[in-house]
């Protein structure tokens, strides 16, 4: 095999990378951006190598813990429980949350072997010890839903209010392009105004 096929199948690793944006991505590296490429290069070997868990909750850092449970102005009696670091990203970014976090880096899935320990859900009882409100921000698959309940139950054994990011009709959403379920739930779930 030669260089260029390796470099096109390894790109091929990354998400939504199928054979021709690997191509397409080789090709500009090799002929327009060798000096891009090396950065990045350079870039993703220092990244695996030095990026690890929070020690915390979980998320991707340098640092042993990262900037937000670092953060002494965080409200520890706020827990926000995500799938993925990506999901603090976007919660961060949109809302005024000052809590804490947890990242499962999955949801329960028993079919898949992947349970509470695989998920690292003693972690996040320790996490619980000063907090009054779990905030469940998982998605709204069957093992979401399914991750949401388990971790409603946790909350209650702990006597900690446990509370549910509302899914259902996105903010300039026409009900004619909502799919079934999404509206089924979102009419389930409705709220007095």
């Amino acid at each position: 095999m030669s260089l260029i096929s390796e470099l096109m199948n390894a790109l091929q690793i990354l998400p939504g990378v199928g054979a021709k944006t690997a191509q397409r991505l080789t090709f500009h590296l090799l002929q327009k951006d060798k000096l891009g490429g090396k950065h990045l290069a350079e870039t993703l070997l220092k990244s695996i190598e030095l990026i690890n868990e929070c020690e915390s909750c979980r998320t991707l850092t340098e640092h042993p813990m990262c900037k937000i449970c670092a953060n002494p102005n965080r409200d520890v009696s706020k827990v926000c429980v995500v799938e993925t670091p990506a999901d603090i990203i976007q919660i961060e970014q949109a809302t005024d949350f000052k809590g804490k976090y947890f990242v499962l880096h999955g949801k329960l899935s028993p079919i898949d072997g992947i349970g509470p320990a695989e998920l690292k859900m003693n972690k996040l009882v320790e996490l619980l010890i000063d907090c009054d409100e779990l905030i469940i921000a998982t998605g709204s698959t069957v093992e979401g839903e399914t991750t949401a309940q388990f971790l409603s139950h946790l909350a209650e054994k702990g006597g900690i209010k446990a509370t549910r990011l509302a899914h259902g009709v996105p903010l300039g959403g026409d009900l004619e392009y909502i799919d079934n379920s999404t509206l089924a739930h979102a009419f389930a779930s409705r709220t007095q105004l």
